[in-house]
C-alpha cells in the first residue's frame, strides 16, 4: 500500500520525537485520524473535550517538558476553537505546532460548509510560521520548517493540510527546479553578548549599593549562576509569576512574585534599589519596578525583539541566561563590603512570611481561601507540578505557595485567560506521568471547562505510572478577581447578575465519573481534604468551600486606598459588611506589634 500524505504526517512527527498529539476529531482531519489507525496510534492521540482544552493541554505539555507541544483539529469550527490556547503560547513564548484541516482544494473559494479563511485567522497567532500544503512535495520542508521555527523562536506555529491532499498519495521532493527538499536535524545554539557589552555590564552592577534582581521563565535554566550572582552582589530577587518556578523561594534573600499578585519585600525591594539587573523577563508592570530613571539597569534576554521594553536600561545583553552569566560572573566583585541592603532585604521577607500567615489564620465565613493555599504549602511533594488558574486563586499561588527545588509551576502569564489549569494539568502528566500533578481551579474556570476536562482525565488515568492529578477548586459562587477589581478599580459594587455563580457539586460529579471526590465544608478538614486528595490512587477532586469576601490585597495597598474601596462597597454591595471586616483583619497583619508600619 503506498504511503500517503497524512502517513507521512505521523512518520515526521515521530521522527521529531513528538510522542503525542492532543486534538479532537473532525471531517476536516479524517484522512489523518484514519492514518492514526495505520500507525497504531503512534504517536499517541490525546482526545480532549473541545479544540481549546487541546490547545492548552499541548501549552501545558510544552511548559512542563521543554519539547514541542503539538495539536491537531479540524477545519473551520475546530480550528477557530484552537485560538485561544495558541495565544497563550504566543504570549507566554511556548513551542507549540498546530495541524488543522481544510476543505477539498476543489472547493476552496466556493463557500463551502466550514470553509474559513484560515490563513487570515491565523495570519496573527501563528505570524512566526504559517502555511498550507498544496502539494505532496512540500510536506517535508513546510513540518521541518514550522518544527524549527516553534523551538527557534518560542511561539506557535501551523500548518494547514486540505482533506484531500491528506489522502493524496506521498512523493518526497527532488533536487529539480522550485523544489525545496528538507532535513530533520535540529541542534540548539547558544547565544552570548560581546565582551564589551558584558563588562559595561559588570560595571553597572559592580557600582551598585542596593541591587535588585528580576527573574522571569527565561532564568530558569540558570538556577545556580541567579544564586552566585545574588549572592556575590548582596542582591534580592523578586519573581515575575512565569518565573515562580525559576529559583528556590527558600533562599532567604528571594523576596517571591512582583506586582498586583505578588509581595511586599518584593514591592520594597524594587523601590528602594538603585541598580536593576532582568534576568529572563518582560514584565509588563513598569509601576511596579523602580521609579523610572532612578535605577541603573540591565538586561539578560535571549530574544532581541524583548529587550528594553519595560525600563530605560542601560545595558541590553542579548544571549542566553545561563551562558550570559557564566561570562559575567568573573568580571562582578566577590569582595564587596556593606550587607546592610541583603540584611533589609532578608528581614523583609521573614517579616512577610509572618504576615501570611496571620492573613491565612483569620477566620472566614466558612473557609479562609488564604488557608487553602497555606495548608497546601507544607504538604506539596517535592516533585510536585501545579498550574493555577487566572482569577484570585492565582493570588494564593503567588503568595502563599514555596517553591522548592525540584518543583514546577505556572499558570497563563500574559494573556491571563480563564480555564488554563485543568488542561494545563493535563498536559503535565503526559509530560511527566512519574510525577504528581495539582491544579488550582476557581470555581469559574471549573465551570467554564474544569469539569469537561475530568473526563479527560478519567480516560486517561491508566497511561500515568504515578495516577494522581488533584484538582482544587475554591468554591465561593464568586468570579472573585473581577468583583475585586471592580471595587478597587472602577469603584463599584459587586454586580451579582454578572458576578454570582450557580451553585454546583464539583466533588460529586467527579465521584459520578469514578474518580475521587472530596468536599471540605470546615477549616478543620482543610488539611485532612489536601491528605485525602495527596493519598487517592487516581485522579481527585478537592471542593473547598470558601468565602469571597477576603480580598486578594496588593502589596502597595495603602490605608487610604483601603478607604476609597470600603467607601466603593458602602454604595450598596451586597457583601458589604463581610468585605470591609476581612479586608481589615487582613491589612491589619501587616501593622501587628513586632512588624514594622
Amino acid at each position: 500500500m503506498s504511503t500517503k500524505v497524512s502517513d507521512h504526517v505521523l512518520q515526521r512527527l515521530r521522527e521529531w520525537g513528538v510522542e503525542q498529539v492532543f486534538g479532537y476529531p473532525g471531517d476536516g482531519i479524517n484522512g489523518l485520524l484514519a492514518a492514526w489507525g495505520r500507525a497504531d496510534n503512534q504517536p499517541r492521540f490525546i482526545q480532549s473535550r473541545h479544540e481549546e482544552m487541546s490547545a492548552f493541554q499541548a501549552v501545558g505539555y510544552a511548559k512542563f517538558s521543554g519539547r514541542l507541544g503539538v495539536c491537531a483539529a479540524t477545519s473551520g469550527p475546530g480550528a477557530i476553537h484552537l485560538l485561544n490556547g495558541l495565544y497563550d503560547a504566543k504570549l507566554d513564548h511556548v513551542p507549540v505546532l498546530a495541524i488543522v484541516g481544510q476543505t477539498h482544494r476543489t472547493a476552496m473559494g466556493g463557500s463551502y460548509q466550514q470553509e474559513v479563511d484560515l490563513h487570515t485567522l491565523y495570519k496573527d497567532v501563528a505570524s512566526d510560521f504559517l502555511e498550507t500544503v498544496t502539494v505532496p512535495e512540500q510536506l517535508p520542508n513546510v513540518l521541518d520548517r514550522a518544527i524549527r521555527t516553534a523551538y527557534g523562536r518560542r511561539c506557535p506555529t501551523a500548518i494547514i493540510i486540505p482533506g484531500d491532499v491528506q489522502e493524496l498519495g506521498y512523493s518526497a521532493p527532488t533536487h529539480e527546479f522550485k523544489m525545496v527538499p528538507s532535513s530533520l536535524d535540529h541542534r540548539s545554539s547558544t547565544a552570548v553578548p560581546s565582551e564589551g557589552s558584558l563588562r559595561r555590564a559588570a560595571e553597572i552592577l559592580n557600582a551598585g549599593d542596593k541591587v535588585a534582581i528580576l527573574v522571569g521563565q527565561g532564568a530558569a535554566g540558570a538556577r545556580t549562576e541567579v544564586e552566585r550572582v545574588a549572592e556575590m552582589l548582596g542582591a534580592g530577587v523578586a519573581k515575575a509569576l512565569l518565573g515562580k518556578d525559576a529559583l528556590s523561594d527558600e533562599l532567604p534573600y528571594v523576596t517571591g512574585s512582583i506586582g498586583l499578585l505578588g509581595t511586599r519585600p518584593s514591592y520594597e525591594l524594587m523601590r528602594d534599589c538603585d541598580t536593576l539587573l532582568t534576568i529572563g523577563s518582560s514584565f509588563p508592570y513598569s509601576q511596579f519596578l523602580p521609579e523610572f530613571g532612578k535605577a541603573r539597569g540591565v538586561q539578560i534576554d535571549i530574544d532581541p525583539h524583548m529587550v528594553g521594553m519595560r525600563y530605560p536600561y542601560e545595558v541590553n545583553l542579548v544571549g542566553d541566561a545561563q551562558a550570559t552569566l557564566k561570562r559575567l560572573i568573573p568580571m562582578l566583585d566577590a569582595e564587596r563590603g556593606e550587607r546592610d541592603w541583603y540584611e533589609t532585604v532578608c528581614d523583609n521577607v521573614t517579616r512577610w512570611r509572618g504576615v501570611m500567615e496571620g492573613r491565612a489564620r483569620q477566620s472566614a465565613d466558612p473557609i479562609n481561601p488564604e488557608y487553602v493555599a497555606h495548608v497546601l504549602d507544607r504538604l506539596l511533594p517535592s516533585d510536585a507540578i501545579v498550574s493555577s488558574d487566572s482569577g484570585s486563586t492565582a493570588n494564593w499561588y503567588a503568595r502563599h505557595l514555596t517553591m522548592r527545588p525540584g518543583m514546577r509551576g505556572s499558570l497563563s502569564g500574559t494573556l491571563a485567560t480563564m480555564g488554563c489549569a485543568v488542561p494545563y494539568a493535563i498536559g503535565a502528566k503526559f509530560a511527566h506521568p512519574d510525577r504528581p500533578a495539582i491544579a488550582l481551579v476557581g470555581d469559574g474556570a471549573m465551570q467554564m471547562n474544569g469539569m469537561a476536562e475530568l473526563i479527560t482525565a478519567a480516560k486517561y488515568r491508566d497511561l500515568w505510572e504515578d495516577p494522581r492529578l488533584i484538582i482544587a477548586v475554591w468554591n465561593n459562587h464568586d468570579l472573585n478577581q473581577v468583583t475585586w477589581e471592580m471595587r478597587a478599580m472602577e469603584g463599584a459594587p459587586s454586580f451579582l447578575p454578572s458576578q454570582e455563580l450557580p451553585d454546583v457539586q464539583y466533588a460529586a460529579f467527579a465521584r459520578s465519573l469514578g474518580l475521587t471526590g472530596i468536599r471540605v465544608e470546615k477549616p478543620e478538614d482543610v488539611e485532612a481534604g489536601w491528605r485525602a486528595g495527596l493519598e487517592a490512587d487516581g485522579p481527585a477532586v478537592i471542593e473547598f468551600l470558601t468565602d469571597p469576601a477576603v480580598p486578594p490585597i496588593p502589596p502597595h495597598a495603602t490605608w487610604d486606598q483601603m478607604e476609597a474601596a470600603a467607601a466603593s462597597i458602602l454604595k450598596g454591595d451586597a457583601d458589604r459588611g463581610a468585605v470591609i471586616r476581612q479586608g481589615l483583619k487582613a491589612k491589619m497583619q501587616e501593622f501587628l506589634p513586632g512588624r514594622e508600619k
